[in-house]
């Protein structure tokens, strides 16, 4: 519900948190299991220790309520440990142990420089590697592609690899070999000798962190989750010791990963790898949820928040997945959401360039100082600050349910003194090319997840969340050509209630190429048989019931020659001849939409096998108890002066939770909330859906 948390003294409530600290806000949503209520509210984010705003706003929630710390029954994060790690260069010391012969395969990585523009970058340099060549160690051994060993692991060799990382300090060690995920015994008797000679170090080894083919990929990937899993490992600890120390001992304490599934707090912990889209991925799994249930089938997810905006694709109802790619300028190769992310945000900050052209981006202002308008004593202009200058966002309507409010002649200071002075413009005319500059920036990031994939951007409707989300999405939608809008009740924390609707799931591949006119199905069924018996083990070793528990499957294919695969599900396991058929025609379906041709007389190879085991935990209500009458009248809160385009207008401005069910809202107008603001545009009209969704269509 909106407004103040009312107190619940003298009655016991199982409460389920969830918790998503993003770069500006820590964002909370609290579901009261019997009575199926929502309660949200927002703290401002803490560096560098995010638990700081957790534990303290857990803490002031449950002393304004009145619940004891005991009534917490589930608790479940979105972190950016692991992203500020990477983008912020400050993971562990990491060493490498690699096959003899073979220490230049990280260096090297895929020998390609990417797309677009940076191909004409004459100045173009690699990114650095995590791990530098002085802290690669080789051991002497040698697995076969089939998994047969031609060279025994040389234990003197092993050791002396061990003695030389711990003589340079490293904290942290990848031990990846050649074809480990056919034979992992001796990645696995590094990590022993080391359990014996340096217990110290934390050791991931390639065989479990991503067991399948591509040695670089396999290689950078072990790399990421060492260089994370001590720093990961030190917040979860903190943070599942501070949790029992308030008094929150449930034993469902989870963290979303990137596959958009949650993990235990151990399983998080030495899996850091998989963290890395953890923040974004629990918005997806809501859009999901809403495209399943709301009869919205295909959406694209626009998660504005104050550092960067994600975008992702739901198409019939599933989001898009992809088994691995590059996240932050590294290579990975670990199951993922599809989720694309830029440096656009409310806090982002505008600025003009040597050459005079203004520049948005990619610094951002963070969550204090933050934006100029919110008067902790930042003084660079930023997009929120443009859109306090344009109106959009009222000094008279407070954030974060009320806890910040705007200083409008701050914000045009720092407009004028960085942006409009200089480039010789009025500060409305600067705050409208931020803006512009920004809404560019985020089209580019949605056509990069739609249309160069071979979407239609016109069968898609734009699922606008996060603070600043819904006030860029509609100009957006109409000038792609969407087919509109829809926003959730509570935009801002939207993420953190997918944390509360996020089931747990474990990945597990298999690599095994051949010929898919050569595999049998008892040969797949076979592999793919082993691999639910893993994930059936695992869910059941984490409390679940075999009735709670199913599984999805998936086989990566190729055409003969390629050098990437495309994954393919499969309804079931496979039984005949003609369940491989089928897969084949629908992988050929799936090359043509994503490149725009296929070959279907060309033979098709099997690469891997995959099995994702997926426990179902209780989910949060996606409806919120809207006023049963009401009128546009009622919901009206004043009129203030807007800039649109190149001109201001007086537009109404309406208070969202006044808003019942079939109202509709012409534009133009500012329909504001606690958490999010909306702005509908010339000829756009809004409309309340029996869920609570805000509906909006030119």
């Amino acid at each position: 519900m909106e407004g103040p948390v009312m107190s619940n003294k003298g009655s016991a409530r199982r409460l389920r948190i969830g918790v998503d600290t993003g770069g500006t806000f820590t964002d909370f949503v609290v579901l009261d299991e019997d009575r199926g209520t929502l309660e949200v509210f927002k703290v401002p984010s803490t560096r560098p220790d995010q638990a700081d705003a957790i534990i303290g706003g857990l803490a002031d929630f449950l002393s304004r309520s009145g619940d004891p710390a005991e009534a917490v029954s589930f608790f479940c994060h979105g972190t950016t440990v692991g992203t500020n790690a990477i983008l912020e260069a400050s993971g562990a010391r990491t060493g490498l142990v690699v096959t003899e012969g073979f220490r230049g395969i990280y260096e090297v990585g895929e020998q390609a420089r990417g797309h677009g523009s940076i191909i004409y970058d004459l100045f173009f340099e690699k990114p650095r590697t995590l791990v530098p060549a002085r802290l690669t160690e080789e051991v002497r051994e040698r697995v076969g592609s089939r998994g047969e060993v031609l060279v025994p692991i040389d234990e003197e060799s092993a050791r002396n690899a061990i003695e030389q990382l711990v003589r340079h300090g490293v904290e942290s060690v990848a031990v990846c070999f050649l074809f480990s995920f056919q034979h992992p015994e001796h990645e696995q008797q590094v990590r022993r000798l080391f359990e014996e000679v340096a217990p110290h170090v934390n050791v991931s080894i390639s065989c479990e962190i991503a067991p399948e083919i591509r040695e670089y990929y396999r290689m950078s990937t072990t790399v990421v989750n060492a260089y994370l899993n001590p720093l990961l490992g030190r917040y979860v600890s903190s943070l599942d010791d501070r949790l029992r120390g308030l008094g929150a001992r449930t034993d469902q304490r989870y963290i979303i990963r990137s596959n958009g599934g949650v993990a235990s707090f151990d399983t998080a912990r030495d899996r850091s790898v998989q963290t890395i889209l953890s923040g974004p991925a629990a918005g997806v799994v809501t859009a999901q949820h809403v495209a399943a249930s709301a009869g919205l089938p295909n959406l694209v997810t626009f998660d504005m928040g104050g550092t960067s905006t994600d975008v992702a694709l739901i198409k019939e109802g599933q989001a898009v997945r992809r088994m691995g790619g590059k996240v932050h300028d590294l290579d990975v190769l670990v199951p993922m959401l599809d989720i694309h992310t830029v440096a656009a945000g409310g806090g982002t900050v505008a600025w003009v360039d040597d050459m005079g052209a203004l520049q948005v981006g990619p610094r951002s202002a963070g969550s204090y100082p933050g934006p100029a308008c919110y008067g902790n004593g930042g003084m660079e202009p930023t997009v929120t600050d443009a859109n306090v200058v344009l109106g959009v966002l009222s000094a008279e309507q407070p954030l974060a349910g009320g806890a910040l409010s705007l200083d409008r002649q701050a914000a045009e200071r720092a407009i004028s003194e960085k942006i409009a002075k200089p480039l010789g413009l009025s500060v409305a005319a600067a705050a409208r090319g931020i803006v512009e500059i920004v809404n560019v920036k985020m089209q580019e990031a949605i056509k990069v997840v739609s249309s160069n994939r071979g979407y239609d951007l016109r069968d898609f409707y734009l699922f606008a969340f996060g603070g600043a989300g819904p006030l860029h999405a509609c100009q957006i939608a109409e000038e792609m050509g969407m087919k509109g809008v829809i926003i959730p009740p509570y935009p801002g924390v939207t993420s953190a209630l997918g944390l509360l609707l996020s089931d747990v799931r474990h990945d597990y591949v298999y690599s095994d190429l051949r010929d898919l006119d050569e595999v049998k199905p008892s040969h797949a069924r076979s592999i793919l048989s082993k691999l639910r018996d893993r994930g059936m083990e695992r869910l059941r070793q984490e409390g679940f019931a075999p009735d709670l528990c199913r599984f999805d499957w998936d086989m990566d294919l190729r055409y003969i020659g390629q050098g990437y695969e495309l994954t393919v599900s499969l309804p079931d396991l496979p039984h005949t001849i003609e369940d491989l058929h089928q897969l084949r025609q629908r992988f050929d379906e799936a090359h043509l939409q994503l490149t725009g041709h296929s070959a279907p007389e060309e033979r098709v190879e099997a690469v891997n096998y995959r099995v994702t085991a997926i426990a179902t935990v209780p989910q949060a209500p996606l409806t919120v108890p809207l006023p049963q009458e009401g009128t546009l009248d009622s919901a009206y809160v004043a009129d203030t002066e807007v800039f649109f385009r190149d001109k201001a207008e007086r537009v109404p401005m309406y208070q969202r939770s006044s808003l019942p069910s079939g109202m509709t809202v012409p534009g133009p107008a500012v329909i504001v909330q606690n958490d999010s603001t909306t702005v509908l545009g010339p000829g756009q009209i809004g409309s309340v859906d029996a869920w609570g969704y805000l509906r909006v269509e030119s």
